[in-house]
């Protein structure tokens, strides 16, 4: 039990990858990067389940490997999110939260998922992560996507472009007049939301932007933002893996 809820953490990881291909089996200072995440969310006290969701028989035989849980999933799936609810599917025993741990996230904070799981009293369908930008490069990454919420900090739109638009100032003192968000990309879902989810289409919003979280706004479903102080460091490209070996992080 956590914070008085059954929840169950699912990583979803794949070996195809665009920009990375076999990206959780990399070598992180001697362990697989599936293996640096998975134990960053057994730090957690409370999962009542954690469940690494693959479709590649390498990443399962790892993973079994090193004692986790794992579940062979369809290999049809376009988000971590379908995988998380097949997961759900095949758990065999109700949960009240499911939270969606992407596999390359080695270096996440076991606070960070303390903080969304604080957010389950809310009976939010679904909470996620923002975090106060303070860097000029970060606000205008297209990589990293940018959040507006409305006042009690539900999400109303999310960009890869900067928002909201900063009329009549200067770009380069957008940080002076603005409080901007990113999102990071951790989810926690109320189980019966998650399993309707998957069952959604491809919204125009979402193809737009190629933001997954837009076709649940589109349908009408809340999305609750919490701001974290905690930074994150993701690994998308073989760049970021040589970037995080020069900080000795590893």
């Amino acid at each position: 039990m956590l914070h008085g809820k059954k929840v169950a953490a699912i990583i979803p990881a794949r070996f195809a990858s665009t920009r990375f291909p076999g990206k959780p089996l990399v070598d992180l200072g001697g362990k697989p990067m599936i293996q640096r995440t998975y134990e960053r969310v057994k730090a957690v006290k409370g999962f009542d389940r954690i469940v690494i969701a693959t479709d590649d028989q390498r990443i399962f035989d790892v993973a079994q490997g090193f004692n986790a849980e794992v579940m062979m999933t369809s290999s049809a799936h376009l988000t971590g999110t379908d995988r998380c609810a097949e997961v759900l599917s095949r758990l065999g025993e109700s949960v009240d939260y499911v939270v969606n741990i992407q596999g390359d996230e080695p270096f996440i904070e076991p606070a960070q998922l303390e903080e969304v799981a604080a957010g389950f009293s809310s009976g939010a369908p679904i909470l996620t992560l923002i975090k106060k930008i303070v860097d000029p490069e970060t606000l205008f990454n297209v990589n990293t996507p940018k959040v507006v919420c409305d006042e009690d900090g539900n999400a109303l739109y999310f960009s890869r472009q900067t928002i909201p638009f900063l009329r009549g100032v200067e770009p380069s003192e957008w940080l002076n007049q603005h409080t901007f968000f990113k999102h990071i990309g951790l989810y926690a879902y109320r189980a019966d939301i998650l399993l309707g989810l998957s069952a959604l289409k491809p919204t125009s919003l979402e193809l737009a932007e190629s933001l997954e979280q837009l076709r649940w706004i589109q349908n009408g479903i809340q999305i609750k933002a919490i701001e974290t102080q905690f930074e994150t460091i993701g690994i998308d490209s073989p760049e970021d893996l040589e970037k995080i070996q020069k900080m000795g992080l590893i």
